[in-house]
């Protein structure tokens, strides 16, 4: 066989590789159910790995940590994290106990305004075009929120964002 055969061969081997996770993705997106959850930036920038948005997703944590209450004058997390499954839920994402050990998992923070958020433990990346604005560096009462899609087993998948700005709720165009 000659060399440019075999080149051909591993390009086409190659762009059938990244065709096909490129149909999984699209198939997810499709299939499984898509909700916004509201984000706290965790990284911003990281020059090994190109510009993204490093974010933790807040999550609906009611039914695993159940009516806990953080003690007096504490700001950090109160409780051990602990393995979830996620769901989509009237449009939330909610965490539900897992039965057996997975890779997800939340925490919950107290923050310095007395607001209790329950967070996945792993960020998420949103991965930017290298000259678009990033999107985390907000004003005064806005959020970030990202929409994911929400597998059966595994972390969300982000596909946009989008800012609230009080009952105001404004999808970004990236570019």
């Amino acid at each position: 066989m000659s060399p440019s055969r075999k080149g051909i061969i591993l390009a086409a081997l190659q762009l059938a590789i990244v065709v096909s996770l490129a149909a999984k993705y699209a198939i997810d997106r499709a299939r499984f159910p898509r909700v916004w959850a509201r984000t706290a930036v965790y990284d911003p920038d990281l020059p090994i790995r190109g510009r993204y948005l490093s974010v933790q997703l807040s999550v609906d944590g009611d039914r695993v940590y159940g009516n806990s209450e953080a003690p007096k004058g504490q700001f950090n997390s109160w409780s051990e994290m602990r393995d979830i499954e996620l769901h989509a839920e009237n449009g939330h994402l909610v965490a539900s106990p897992a039965p057996a050990p997975t890779a997800l998992r939340v925490t919950r923070w107290k923050t310095r305004a007395g607001e209790v958020v329950t967070v996945l433990s792993e960020p998420v990346d949103f991965f930017l075009p290298e000259h678009a604005v990033d999107p985390s560096w907000r004003k005064a009462g806005e959020e970030l929120w990202v929409e994911v899609t929400v597998p059966k087993k595994g972390p969300p998948r982000p596909i946009r964002v989008a800012v609230k700005r009080g009952g105001t709720f404004t999808p970004l165009e990236i570019k």
